[in-house]
């Protein structure tokens, strides 16, 4: 495999598919708050995407099966329950999210849950999320794109920046916030949405160096679009007491588009939204089909039924009266926390010889997982106490 393509591929989706309204609430409400302070998180988040999500694709690679066959082979039914939560959750996020950048574009309607529901459940239900799966991609790149500009026009202080890559553990810091920026990085569902299409690509072992350049590029340019995001954010610290709606969030990109801002941050969290709200609950039915050893048909009933559900749930929670940046907080708050319980059984799954024969991990990338592992507990450790303080 040579040339560019080698840096597309399935990481190219998981970026896509992390770059969405939650990483630009979160990062914004960070940013907003906190200046550069947060930076470490999404290092540290990053990072950690980047190895996790090898793992998951090595597993793909060697197996050419998916996350979901393997635990099936070790009997951990369970691992998939916790995957399916965090799931439900962040699809009511993305479903929200679209609606905050719908709604910046056209205002003053009240059933954009439902519109943006049922223009998901068309294009799962007869397969044409394919076709405009490219399209989506491209508007997410585009506002990422706007963001990086907008930071030329600010000029940080690039010595505050580098500062705020130390970390902090300071009391005052929201951990909810820190929290949720390692969950809207290090998605569980993109884990198994990226193992089940690695062979659609990679059919051969030889192909693992490869298989490790795209998804190095894939994640770290995800990484650094979100840094971006806080950085330019960054810049409004103290001048918004607090971001309410996607309004506020349009003030960062005005130094770029002006008076234009508010479609520029709408169009990206719709596409941003809509492509996550059917890449969620497609890898939730991608995942149940391998446990549960389904037909690998699109229509069998189960497989649908499973996506039916998770994006169910996620229309349910936006169409009755929850707001939107409260839900995608929690939603991001979820999936950090179950996080330690993810990274865990994926060392242990990595681990095995019976699985991965030659390939499994190196003493290197044993010491790596366990240090995200480490990391997590404390960060959900201290998110728990707050919670029940």
């Amino acid at each position: 495999m040579s040339g560019i393509k080698k840096f597309f591929g399935p990481s190219t989706l998981v970026a896509a598919a992390f770059i969405g309204p939650g990483t630009v609430t979160m990062c914004t409400l960070a940013g907003n708050k906190y200046g550069y302070e947060l930076l470490w998180a999404l290092l540290f988040s990053t990072l950690a995407t980047l190895i996790l999500q090898e793992m998951a694709a090595r597993i793909g690679l060697v197996t050419q099966d998916g996350l979901g066959t393997i635990v099936k082979t070790e009997r951990s039914k369970g691992f998939l329950g916790a995957v399916l939560i965090g799931n439900a959750a962040y699809e009511a996020g993305n479903i929200g999210g679209a609606i905050l950048g719908a709604d910046l574009i056209l205002s003053g309607f009240d059933y954009w849950a439902l519109v943006i529901g049922l223009v998901s459940f068309l294009l799962l239900f007869f397969g044409k999320y394919k076709n405009i799966e490219g399209f989506l991609i491209g508007l997410v790149l585009l506002i990422s794109f706007a963001f990086l500009i907008t930071v030329f026009l600010v000029g940080p202080s690039l010595s505050e920046i580098f500062a705020g890559f130390i970390p902090s553990f300071d009391s005052e810091v929201d951990w909810l916030i820190v929290i949720a920026l390692v969950g809207t990085t290090v998605v569980p569902y993109n884990l198994f949405l990226q193992a089940s299409l690695v062979s659609k690509k990679y059919s051969s072992v030889s192909q693992l160096r490869d298989l490790r350049i795209e998804n190095a590029v894939a994640i770290i340019l995800g990484g650094l679009v979100s840094m971006l995001i806080v950085i330019v954010a960054a810049s409004t610290h103290g001048e918004l007491v607090e971001v309410k709606n996607a309004s506020d969030m349009a003030v960062q990109l005005e130094p770029l588009l002006g008076a234009g801002a508010k479609y520029g941050i709408g169009i990206g969290l719709l596409a941003a939204g809509l492509s996550s709200a059917i890449t969620a609950p497609l890898a939730a039915a991608l995942a149940a089909r391998e446990l549960f050893g389904w037909s690998r048909d699109d229509k069998d009933w189960r497989f649908r039924a499973t996506w039916m559900v998770v994006l169910g749930i996620g229309i349910f929670v936006s169409l009755f009266g929850f707001k939107p940046i409260p839900v995608i907080k929690f939603a991001q708050v979820m999936n950090g926390l179950l996080l330690p319980i993810i990274a865990v059984y994926l060392l242990y799954l990595v681990n095995q010889r019976r699985i991965l024969k030659e390939f499994t991990n190196t003493l290197l990338l044993n010491l790596l997982g366990g240090f995200i592992v480490l990391i997590t507990i404390v960060i959900s450790t201290r998110t728990f106490l707050l919670l029940f303080s």
